[in-house]
């Protein structure tokens, strides 16, 4: 049997629409977003997949630290630091995690509760803390590349505009500015993370690990919805054969 490292390089097309092509593993397939987008979520899954989503937002930038913490390009370092400052903001600008408390308002949860984490299910915290682990174990050119679920992002982001003013009117309109803003941010850094991408992973084996890599990032995606449809669309939130009460550890940065 002939190894993926013996095997001839992908050129840099062909690499590029096997990367693409793992959008269809994109959590936008998972049946919790579909039915977000058909209108059929109930209040309570869409506040849940909004608190619950708060955390891998607040983890993002902190992902990117970790990522530029471990790169020696100055040049790198000087075009990643836009992604810590779209999310955390600057200069008067709000971000993208204000942004998101926006919406979390929007759809009627407080700020209190949001900031305090008392909402995050256990299975969401493990999925992205692997995320931010890998992030800061692996080499920078990995963990940059690990962005690339990027690639798939802007369409998922118009939907929303989209559809979920018909379908959820009762969602306050100042709560869509974080999908808007991502429209374009998303786009401008899927140009950068793809260059990267495209021009280190050169070797038919480096590529096959780039190609895991990002289906990784994939599953962290899905593995969030999936405790979210458990607790939220199964009724079996953690520990729901025990206790009705919320018995989990529920500190956003008590670690």
């Amino acid at each position: 049997m002939t190894t993926h490292s013996s095997q001839n390089p992908l050129s840099r097309e062909e690499f590029e629409a096997a990367l693409r092509a793992k959008g269809d593993f994109y959590h936008t397939q998972h049946p919790y977003h579909i039915a977000m987008y058909e209108g059929r979520s109930t209040p309570e899954q869409i506040r849940g997949w909004v608190a619950n989503r708060f955390y891998y937002q607040i983890s993002i930038p902190v992902k990117d630290a970790a990522i530029m913490a471990n790169c020696p390009d100055r040049d790198v370092r000087r075009s990643w630091v836009q992604r810590m400052l779209d999310h955390d903001g600057y200069d008067g600008a709000e971000g993208g995690i204000e942004a998101w408390l926006r919406l979390g308002e929007a759809v009627g949860l407080t700020r209190e509760e949001i900031l305090s984490g008392e909402h995050v299910l256990p299975g969401v915290r493990f999925a992205v803390d692997a995320y931010v682990n890998f992030a800061r174990r692996a080499t920078w050119q990995e963990a940059a590349s690990s962005s690339l679920t990027e690639l798939f992002a802007p369409g998922i982001h118009k939907n929303r505009l989209d559809t979920w003013p018909k379908h959820y009117p009762w969602i306050k309109e100042e709560g869509y500015q974080y999908f808007r803003n991502r429209l374009t941010e998303a786009r401008r850094d899927v140009v950068h993370g793809l260059e990267i991408t495209l021009d280190h992973y050169t070797t038919r084996e480096q590529q096959e690990r780039m190609l895991e890599i990002l289906q990784f990032k994939l599953d962290v995606l899905w593995s969030m919805l999936d405790a979210m449809t458990m607790a939220y669309e199964l009724e079996r939130p953690p520990y729901h054969t025990v206790t009705p009460n919320k018995v989990y550890h529920r500190g956003l940065f008590n670690e």
